[in-house]
């Protein structure tokens, strides 16, 4: 069963509020915490979530600030990979989870480190989607001529043929699983569809990306065991950056998927069977 929630964070998060979605039972062993990529929302996890509950697992797929049902912020300036962090830390204490496993899609993946890179991380395995530590400046231009643009759509089959041209990277995916992504990603407003995000958090993207992304420190600060999830077709985790990530931590498990670019969707059945085996569910 699916609960839905929204926690507010607090007045030291100017009263933030994160929506959540909530599967399994509250008492499992293992809680596996599901963060979305830059412009997504809870919802992309709906089907690998199903699988993690019924291996007897606890899934709580967050809505970062800015998206789905989550709070919208006054300060565009907020919405930050560090910030974000920190939110999903007060988050996780608030909902007294204790130790958690992380999967995070891309920009998840990003807060993933950031939190998993602190001396008293909750996270004990961790998970990157098609992400690393660095992405060239030069990389991200497809992102930035996209993100934040409050386009206007007459209908469900626009916003859907919409989603399967900037999101081609997410594979091969069914006629179904579009739709069900289009529905989960639209919000209604007087004039019609919408994206369901903010379009100001295209404002801090544009300014802490201009000479693309690093957080090699973080990475090296990691100790917990880490799997990274590669598209192989992805312009964002490219060979070079998988290589390095190998070198500083030899550890670290990667798994390609064919005829994938960024980011697999994790819907199909071999990317569900990599995580379900790596997480020993």
């Amino acid at each position: 069963m699916i609960q839905e929630r929204l926690v507010r964070l607090g007045p030291d998060f100017d009263q933030v509020a994160l929506a959540c979605l909530d599967w399994g039972d509250a008492a499992a062993r293992r809680t596996v915490v599901c963060v979305h990529g830059l412009t997504r929302n809870a919802h992309d996890f709906a089907v690998l979530a199903e699988a993690l509950a019924d291996r007897g697992a606890r899934v709580i797929a967050v809505d970062m600030v800015g998206r789905g049902h989550s709070s919208w912020l006054a300060d565009p300036q907020g919405y930050r990979v560090e910030v974000y962090a920190a939110q999903m830390r007060r988050l996780i204490g608030l909902l007294g989870l204790g130790r958690i496993d992380w999967i995070g899609t891309s920009m998840g993946g990003l807060i993933g480190m950031v939190v998993a890179a602190a001396a008293d991380s909750p996270i004990d395995r961790l998970v990157l989607n098609d992400i690393g530590p660095s992405v060239a400046s030069a990389t991200l231009d497809q992102i930035r001529s996209y993100l934040g643009l409050d386009l206007l759509f007459r209908d469900l089959g626009e916003l859907e043929a919409h989603l399967r041209t900037i999101h081609a990277g997410f594979g091969r995916l069914t006629d179904e699983q579009w739709a069900f992504l289009a529905r989960t990603s639209s919000r209604e407003t007087p004039d019609g569809l919408r994206l369901h995000y903010d379009p100001a958090i295209r404002e801090p993207f544009l300014l802490d990306t201009a000479g693309g992304l690093d957080l090699w420190a973080a990475w090296d600060a990691i100790a917990c065991p880490t799997l990274v999830l590669h598209g192989a077709e992805s312009p964002l985790l490219t060979d070079d950056i998988l290589g390095e990530m190998r070198r500083r931590r030899p550890g670290t498990e990667v798994v390609t998927f064919p005829e994938v670019g960024h980011a697999p969707a994790l819907m199909a059945t071999d990317q569900i069977a990599t995580i379900l085996r790596w997480l020993r569910l």
